[in-house]
């Protein structure tokens, strides 16, 4: 007898339904784009017991006859392929083998439908299968597709389903997703008889995005867009300090259809470089267009993943939305001032940690304006600056007793640097950190500033750290490395992996003023270092720079290993905190921030500054309501 059979329908239905029916949230998800692509403006679910009792969706799109509402049923039917290129330029929400024969084969499923040119509707029973009946019925133009008593006759997949509480989650997850791409289309979710979420036509998407993910953003997204002739990339991305621990806030769609995809996601991350904390996510809508031709969407069962031929292009397109959307809305000043406490609240993550983002909102309406020229570029040399953050000297100015008590840690600015009343409205216009009025030093670890409508608070460590980190980076492109050689050579011992490594920086390290040279076995000598690390301990900084690399790797090539040399050299090159700093000192650091390309973070992500508006600070001492 032989050992090879072939299986019977029925039997390899209910394996291509384990593919695509994984819980009651994916028959949601294949029944809802069906009807999107069967053009509906309006489409109700009917959930009960979590989609383990029931699940409904009606829809008001075209419909179809009685024969082809039959084959829709048999596996491989579709109406959305004809021949061979249609399966590499799908143009629907479609197809990696239609849904319904799959869902109707773990179901008791009903399926009601008629079109325009037919006088009354078809009604299909199945049961596990089987067709059961085979009617005509009075119906609306439309579909209604009802599912019941899912998995009834696979009792070990319908074991493995959660609560009812976690499964209704992953549908009311499903319809946000979907919603959030498709403002045209009015979305009505019910649960055991009772509206859950009803999800009006909006007119600009924008009030979609807001809807679905939560009016505490609406202030904290900024627009992006990027044309080029074989890709556009539009939506909104948010503040750097609006972030999340999870990546739940990210949405991606490509010609229409939700997905999840890496290059994108790491082109994201990509354009938010030094803007994001390590472990935090940012909460960010993206639509990307591209030829249908050029992308692949029959990987995936659930077709939940895609496949680019053009992935750098996809990258580079991403990259380049979300960077120079941030680079606008950082260019845009002061002007808008800050997120409201309650605008902070009301995020779902905790995105009260107050941010250091300039302009918590851009206008979603308006046309994107690609930047016409960069921000100034970092020329002055810092030497000057670098020198004087040195311990305390005789010559500062004393502090005025009656101003700081024995605990208060604040150090006030000398009375003849303040300046007038009069020219305070004026610094502020000016829109940058140098222009505003220090008021002292805060447990000589952060710097205090004022204007007439806020406070601000400068960690002087982070801010340095973007100081040195931009000169080092500038001076690098520019071939203009400076250097000190050291009188006594220092010696290094690493391990095998780490030796391997530095020894393949070496020319590369050399660009940005650090030479080191093999001596012997896995010991290297370090003859020069950046001048701005003069004075530094360099073994500890070298140790870093290997242990990273071999950590995280050499990522997408050398130049991101060296941009995290410079990182980790602007670190150790920066003030730390507990360092006193002059009246002198500080107005330097705040003039030296506003020619940095970036001041609101350091390299790490971590914020420069954060601040409070007056309206805030009377709330919490109670002055106003």
């Amino acid at each position: 007898m032989s050992k090879i059979r072939i299986l019977p329908e029925n039997l390899s239905n209910r394996i291509a339904a384990g593919e695509v029916v994984e819980r009651p949230a994916s028959v949601v998800k294949e029944l809802v784009e069906n009807a999107l692509d069967a053009g509906s403006s309006r489409i109700a679910i009917e959930i009960e017991n979590g989609g383990r009792s029931l699940i409904r969706v009606s829809d008001n799109g075209c419909g179809m006859n009685k024969d082809d509402a039959l084959l829709s049923l048999e596996r491989y039917a579709t109406s959305k392929i004809y021949k061979n290129d249609d399966l590499f330029s799908i143009k629907s929400l479609g197809f990696r083998g239609e849904a319904l024969p799959s869902i109707a084969s773990v179901s008791k499923f009903s399926l009601v439908t008629r079109d325009k040119a037919s006088d009354a509707g078809a009604e299909i029973l199945i049961h596990g299968g089987k067709i059961k009946k085979v009617s005509q019925i009075g119906a609306p133009t439309g579909s209604m597709v009802t599912v019941k008593q899912l998995f009834f006759n696979v009792p070990a997949r319908r074991k493995f389903l959660k609560s009812v509480n976690t499964e209704f989650g992953h549908i009311a997850d499903i319809i946000s997703s979907i919603g959030l791409g498709r403002p045209d289309v009015k979305f009505l979710l019910n649960h055991n008889g009772r509206l859950v979420k009803g999800r009006p036509v909006a007119t600009d998407p924008f009030d979609r995005v807001v809807d679905v993910l939560g009016s505490g953003l609406k202030r904290g997204l900024h627009r992006i867009k990027f044309d080029d002739d074989n890709i556009s990339v539009a939506g909104w991305i948010s503040s750097p300090g609006v972030d999340r621990t999870t990546s739940r806030g990210i949405y991606v769609y490509v010609n229409g259809r939700f997905v999840r995809d890496r290059i994108i996601s790491h082109a994201l991350f990509e354009g938010y470089e030094q803007r994001l904390m390590k472990g935090r996510f940012p909460v960010a809508v993206l639509f990307i267009d591209l030829p249908f031709d050029s992308v692949d969407v029959n990987v995936h069962p659930a077709k939940q993943e895609v496949r680019f031929a053009q992935q750098n292009m996809v990258h580079y397109a991403v990259k380049q939305a979300v960077k120079r959307g941030l680079e606008i809305a950082e260019r845009a000043g002061w002007s808008a001032g800050p997120l409201s406490v309650q605008d902070r609240l009301s995020v779902s993550e905790p995105a009260s940690r107050y941010s250091g983002f300039p302009t918590p909102f851009s206008d979603p309406t308006s046309d994107f304006r690609p930047p016409t020229s960069g921000l100034r570029p970092l020329t002055s040399d810092l030497r000057p600056l670098i020198s004087d953050f040195r311990p305390p000297t005789a010559d500062r100015r004393p502090l005025t007793s009656d101003l700081r008590s024995p605990t208060s840690g604040i150090r006030p600015l000398a009375s003849d640097l303040r300046p007038p009343a009069s020219e305070q409205a004026q610094i502020w216009d000016k829109k940058g950190v140098g222009d505003l009025r220090v008021i002292g030093q805060f447990h000589d670890t952060y710097i205090l500033c004022e204007s007439d409508k806020e406070l601000l608070i400068i960690d002087q460590h982070a801010a340095h750290e973007r100081i040195v980190y931009e000169h080092l980076k500038n001076r690098s492109m520019a071939g203009k490395t400076e250097s000190q050689r050291l009188l006594v050579p220092e010696t290094v011992d690493l391990g095998y992996k780490e030796a391997g490594i530095l020894e393949k920086l070496i020319p590369d390290l050399k660009e940005t003023g650090l030479e080191i040279e093999p001596f012997g076995s896995d010991t290297f000598v370090v003859k020069s270092v950046p001048a701005v690390l003069a004075g530094r301990e360099i073994r500890p900084l070298v140790i870093e720079i290997t242990e990273k690399i071999a950590e995280t790797g050499f990522g997408p090539g050398i130049e991101k290993a060296i941009d995290k040399c410079l990182i980790l050299m602007a670190c150790h090159g920066a003030i730390r905190a507990n360092h006193p700093l002059s009246d002198k000192e500080m107005k330097g650091l705040l003039d030296q921030l506003d020619k940095c390309k970036n001041s609101s973070h350091c390299p790490h992500g971590r914020p420069t500054w954060i601040r409070w508006s007056k309206g805030e600070i009377e709330k919490l001492f109670g002055r106003v309501v």
